[in-house]
């Protein structure tokens, strides 16, 4: 959406003068901001979950310090997340020169150009306001990025145009200069060529560029920050020694570090098309972090939090499709819906080599692992005996893509016990069958993974049974 700025704010060089906007760099203006949100006690890193006590307390000191930074970290660990939240911490609107090819201060003309302008107009030069979303640019490093789209290179238009090859302002500036005052970040850095890495050395010491031999200096005033994926610097290629060296800090992320920080990326980040209950959620949490430090996994790659987040999308997706065959509402995942993950997402995982054709079966078994884990949590000290008993002696349970919530509880007597199993999920007894249905198969499964109950599965239907 565009944005307006405020009518009453300053439109000419005069007039900013004279209202005391004196020019601010770039890392001064986020040091500022981010001391200010802190004293304040306001979040600065809105969205970011599980760096806490880890990174952010790094990235904080290292943008004090007004340090150039690069995040050193495996795939889908929030990176990009966490670079894109630094744009709430620049000015809502900072002023530019009106029709100036960078953003240029008023007060603090960099181009010739601008200089020129500003010679002539003096306290008429126009100014324009520039809202904070538009100061932060994003560029994600592939092997054909060139110079040129860098920093600049000679425009043949103005060439055309009638200026000679000497003049600067046939220059035509790239993304780095054009970012001016402003925020740049790299995704992916080591992608770029080593050639191409050599030209943001300038950029980040002397902060100036250079383009094709021209004596242009611009003072430009950037932030510069990237990231990088620790197998990049053997695999795809690496970041050379003198622009890791710029660099005031490399700080490492890493994934969630507990099952409640999985859940509430989960839940932050999902596109959930049907209701998954916490439950759920936390029996796909576990398995993401039993896929972590399985041996069977490639842990170079990583398991990245994309991978939880796409699998309870499935979920809600096999509970919004068995809602509209059966016609149940609302649309509620249940246990018999985590058999979706593995077939849906097994090309997600890059497993060992010698693993070839048992992909399925290593996904199985962690996610019934992560079952029989968050069932022992959810119902720990809960006395299932009544349930395995009642299903013994006939009560057979049937569910599947085509079994609403309230088959589900049909086949089973009234028990003291389901009441329980119900508020352990975070439940009430009289809430919607399938949310209840949901509970139930969740310790009818937890039974049968401790192997006091059978199970019978087909295509459409997994029945429980002694």
């Amino acid at each position: 959406m565009t944005q307006s700025p405020p009518a009453d704010l300053p439109r000419t060089a005069g007039e900013l003068r004279a209202a005391g906007y004196a020019p601010k760099g770039i890392k001064t203006e986020i040091h500022d901001n981010l001391l200010a949100a802190l004293r304040e006690g306001a979040d600065p890193w809105p969205g970011i979950v599980g760096f806490s006590r880890t990174v952010l307390p790094q990235f904080e000191r290292a943008l004090l310090a007004g340090h150039d930074v690069v995040l050193l970290g495996e795939r889908g660990q929030g990176k990009t997340r966490l670079l894109r939240t630094l744009a709430g911490l620049l000015d809502e609107w900072t002023p530019v020169i009106e029709g100036s090819e960078l953003a240029e201060h008023p007060l603090q003309p960099i181009t010739p150009a601008s200089q020129r302008r500003a010679a002539e107009l003096g306290d008429d030069l126009p100014v324009a306001w520039l809202h904070r979303d538009l100061r932060y640019t994003e560029k994600l490093a592939t092997p054909d990025t060139s110079v040129g789209d860098l920093i600049g290179d000679v425009d043949p238009v103005k060439v055309a145009e009638g200026r000679s090859l000497g003049d600067p302002e046939t220059i035509h500036f790239g993304l780095v200069p054009r970012a001016h005052r402003g925020i740049v970040a790299i995704n992916e850095l080591p992608d770029l060529a080593e050639r191409i890495q050599v030209a943001l050395l300038n950029v980040m010491e002397e902060r100036d560029i250079q383009v094709r031999g021209y004596t242009l200096r611009l003072p430009l005033d950037v932030l510069l920050v990237a990231t990088a994926n620790p197998e990049d610097y053997t695999n795809r290629g690496r970041i050379i020694t003198p622009l890791k060296d710029r660099f005031g800090a490399e700080i490492r992320t890493h994934y969630p570090l507990d099952v409640a920080a999985e859940v509430g990326v989960v839940k932050q980040e999902a596109d959930l098309k049907a209701e998954v209950g916490d439950p759920l959620l936390e029996v796909l949490a576990r398995f993401v972090r039993n896929l972590r430090e399985s041996s069977v996994v490639d842990q170079r790659s990583g398991v990245s939090a994309r991978f939880a987040v796409a699998a309870a999308e499935t979920v809600a997706a096999a509970a919004l499709r068995r809602s509209a065959l059966t016609g149940e509402h609302p649309a509620v995942a249940r246990p018999v819906d985590l058999d979706a993950v593995p077939a849906v997402l097994r090309g997600k995982i890059e497993f060992e080599p010698g693993e070839e054709g048992r992909e399925t079966e290593h996904l199985v078994h962690l996610l019934r692992l992560a079952i029989a884990e968050t069932a022992r949590d959810r119902f720990a000290g809960l006395d299932l005996r009544p349930l395995a008993e009642a299903v013994a002696d006939g009560h057979l349970v049937a569910t599947g893509e085509r079994v609403p919530g309230r088959d589900v509880l049909s086949a089973l007597p009234e028990l003291p016990v389901l009441h329980e199993v119900a508020q352990r999920a975070g439940v009430s007894s009289d809430d919607a069958p399938g949310r209840i249905a949901s509970a139930v198969e969740l310790a009818l499964e937890s039974l049968y993974l401790a192997r006091r109950l059978a199970k019978d599965a087909d295509d459409a239907t997994t029945v429980y049974g002694p």
